[in-house]
C-alpha cells in the first residue's frame, strides 16, 4: 500500500533534497514517523515559508547517517537529520504552488483557522486525494 506524506522544510534543506535527492529528519522530532515510509512511497515538500515545491517517491528504506548535509540554524541547537530515505524526483516545480491556493481544498487544512499549526512537525501522513490534487497542480505549472 503506497502512503503519502507532506515533508516540512526550510529552502536551505530544500536544495539539498533536491541536489541530493535524500530526505532527512531530527533524531527526536521525526525518527518514529520517517520510520514508517517505504520505497514507492510520495513525498511532497512544503517549503516554509507557504508553498509546495515538488513531489518526490522514496526508493529506499530508511537509513541512518551522520554526514552533515542538512542545516540545523532554526532549531537553535546542532541537528544531523540523522534519519534518511534516498529519493528520485518524481515532479519538482519550476513555479511553486502557494499553499494559499489549497488550505481549503486539503483535508489537513479544511476548515482549520490555525491550519499552520499542523506544519509544525517534520512529516506527516496525508490522503490520496490531497496527493492527487497537489501533484495535479503541480504537473500543470
Amino acid at each position: 500500500m503506497v502512503n503519502y506524506w507532506l515533508c516540512v522544510t526550510n529552502e536551505e534543506n530544500w536544495r539539498v533534497v533536491k541536489s541530493k535527492k535524500v530526505w532527512g529528519v531530527p533524531e527526536k522530532r521525526g525518527r518514529k514517523i520517517i520510520e514508517a515510509v517505504r520505497p514507492g512511497d510520495y513525498l511532497i515538500f512544503y517549503v516554509k515559508s507557504k508553498r509546495i515545491g515538488g513531489i518526490f517517491e522514496a526508493v529506499s528504506e530508511v537509513f541512518e547517517s551522520s554526514e552533515r548535509i542538512f542545516s540545523w540554524g532554526e532549531f537553535g541547537r546542532e541537528e544531523i537529520f540523522p534519519f534518511r530515505v534516498k529519493l528520485r524526483p518524481v515532479v519538482v516545480a519550476d513555479e511553486p504552488i502557494e499553499i494559499g491556493e489549497l488550505i481549503g481544498k486539503l483535508s489537513f487544512t479544511k476548515g482549520l483557522r490555525r491550519w499552520s499549526v499542523r506544519l509544525r512537525r517534520a512529516m506527516l501522513r496525508v490522503s490520496a486525494r490531497d496527493f492527487k490534487l497537489i501533484r495535479g497542480l503541480l504537473e500543470s505549472r
